[in-house]
């Protein structure tokens, strides 16, 4: 007996889109976090188009893009020298009301269903806690804490413990979750070590640094230059970036301690005068909130499994937050699990298919760890000292800055192929086809259906956009419906979830170069062929982690 198929460590983001997940496929799942609710602290503020995708399956994609800045603010990033003085660089982006037109004219790189969008995690966080709290198989219980477990091969003991009055209760699951951040109870008592960069030192992104929440209604009075989402300082004195939550009043501010400064001497005030720094003009704020945090990380845990227990987001791996890679890498760990996990607890697939997690998660945690150190280094660069001069000579200094950073912006912000080309080609849940994928570049990307990566996108001529014809579960794609029978027979044989979607023209299969494509839950390609596989049970059987599956000949097809 069990009380639930999953127990989810962590409310997070990472861990309540687990929750909406299972939810969604009627799996019961418990979620647990010693906060009394969602974050009260801005941080992450950057949701990648790929997570919009998500969330657009999910049906809450608008829900999420009316969130945060005011529906005409530009998401513009930007770098001054301070705030009120010199801008230096600048990367205009549309505004969520602009997205949502612009999107649809959009091809090649950012071919897609969703464009970013630019919002604090504080807000997002209820939106994904009020969608999960909804779903009958979920039960999330805030104000509780993991306190111990033991996998004995069949399922998972734990014990949580109520943050109030300690009141201790002992569950039985199926799979326990690690969802619980970067210093994780559960990784701690798998015993399991981040490897990487711990912690690299530089100008700016690199050491300790400080947050500071805090309300200004008359900032944008003061500041003389365009909007912005997200703005830079770049001087000797000062450096910081701060980010604009709901383009009204609200901002977040954080800056890098400079030698000397110590971080227990850090106050309200000191902080208010940090950002007076930056912005060369004193002003009244509401403080709103502070904390302290580590700029330079670039850490992945050792291994993300041992048995029923998984990790997953900062508890598996751990960012410099330069290109807002890491609550969007947590988002894409939570999709894997759950159509994975749902599988399982359904009996539609054997418990071997969870070891497949790691092995597609875990070199894309590298990955994007190892681009996100180097837009932190191309950042970390220290300031001309002629920077803020009224000289020629700062005249010169401040144009090489802004040609410089204009070309940082664009190469943390333009990354289509960070986004979308994570690739799972080594997975043993991917059968391949013999093709090449393309190079893994952060700033291009070029859609393709090479199995092992997400699904290329378009938009049909009647508006729609293709993933949105997809089921929720499996796909199977198909140029003509006879195509795809065999499969989908053998689909409903052995209990595994799946549509047949007709391809809409043949445009698309121009783009997917194939008759017949097999589509994950995740939106990933599983397989593809010129023709029905010679053997649909083994492709099932493979692409559900079955024991002793096909070889990938057995089901190249035509």
């Amino acid at each position: 007996m069990q009380d639930a198929a999953v127990l989810i460590v962590g409310g997070g983001p990472c861990g309540l889109m687990l929750a909406n997940e299972l939810g969604r496929r009627g799996v019961p799942a418990i979620l647990v976090d010693d906060k009394p609710g969602t974050t009260t602290k801005p941080q992450a503020n950057a949701t990648q188009a790929r997570t919009m995708e998500h969330y657009r399956r999910l049906g809450f994609a608008e829900e999420v893009r009316a969130l945060g800045l005011p529906a005409d603010y530009p998401t513009d990033m930007a770098y001054f020298t301070r705030f009120t003085r010199h801008e230096l660089a600048r990367y205009e982006l549309p505004s969520a009301r602009d997205a949502r037109v612009i999107i649809k004219s959009l091809t090649g790189d950012w071919s897609a269903a969703e464009l970013p969008h630019r919002c604090s995690q504080l807000y997002i966080e209820p939106i994904l806690k009020e969608h999960a709290s909804r779903l009958p198989s979920i039960s999330l219980r805030y104000g509780w804490q993991l306190t111990g477990f033991e996998d004995d091969g069949d399922g998972v003991e734990a014990t949580i413990a109520r943050t109030d009055d300690g009141a201790i209760e002992r569950l039985r699951v199926g799979w326990l979750i690690g969802c619980d951040g970067p210093r994780s109870f559960v990784r701690k008592t798998l015993g399991y070590n981040f490897l990487g960069e711990g912690g690299a030192q530089r100008d700016f992104m690199g050491g300790r640094m400080q947050m500071l929440h805090f309300r200004a209604p008359h900032l944008y009075d003061i500041i003389p230059h365009r909007k912005a989402w997200m703005y830079w300082a770049f001087n000797n004195e000062r450096r910081c970036f701060m980010c604009a939550l709901d383009g009204i009043r609200d901002f977040v501010f954080h800056t890098q301690l400079r030698p000397g400064e110590r971080e227990e001497d850090v106050t309200d005030e000191s902080m208010h005068a940090m950002l007076e720094q930056v912005v060369g003009l004193r002003f009244p704020i509401e403080v709103l909130g502070r904390a302290a945090w580590t700029a330079g990380f670039a850490l992945v845990a050792e291994r993300f499994q041992r048995g029923r227990v998984l990790l997953a987001g900062d508890a598996a791996h751990l960012f410099t937050p330069s290109g807002g890679l890491g609550y969007n890498t947590g988002i894409e760990d939570a999709v894997n699990l759950g159509w994975k996990l749902a599988a399982v607890a359904k009996g539609w697939a054997e418990p071997a298919l969870m070891d497949s997690y790691e092995a597609e998660r875990r070199p894309v945690a590298l990955r994007n760890t190892a681009f996100a150190r180097g837009f932190a280094a191309r950042i970390g660069v220290p300031p001309d000292p002629a920077i803020e001069d009224a000289t020629p000579v700062g005249t010169e200094a401040r144009q090489r800055a802004g040609n410089y950073l204009n070309a940082a912006i664009r190469a943390e912000f333009n990354i289509p192929g960070i986004t979308f080309g994570a690739r799972y080609d080594d997975s043993p849940v991917i059968v391949p086809d013999g093709t090449a994928p393309p190079p893994d570049s952060a700033n291009n990307y070029t859609p393709t259906a090479c199995p092992g990566g997400r699904t290329p996108h378009r938009w049909l001529p009647d508006g729609r956009s293709l993933f949105d014809l997809f089921g929720f579960e499996f796909t199977i794609m198909c140029s003509r419906p006879e195509l795809g029978q065999e499969l989908a027979d053998t689909a409903a044989r052995l209990g595994i979830p799946a549509t047949v979607l007709d391809m809409p023209d043949e445009e698309t299969r121009a783009l997917y170069e194939a008759c017949l494509v097999l589509i994950r839950p995740d939106q990933i390609v599983a397989w593809r062929g010129k023709a029905p596989p010679r053997d649909a049970a083994a492709l099932w059987r493979t692409v559900t982690g079955a024991k002793g599956a096909m070889q990938p000949a057995a089901a190249a097809g035509g």
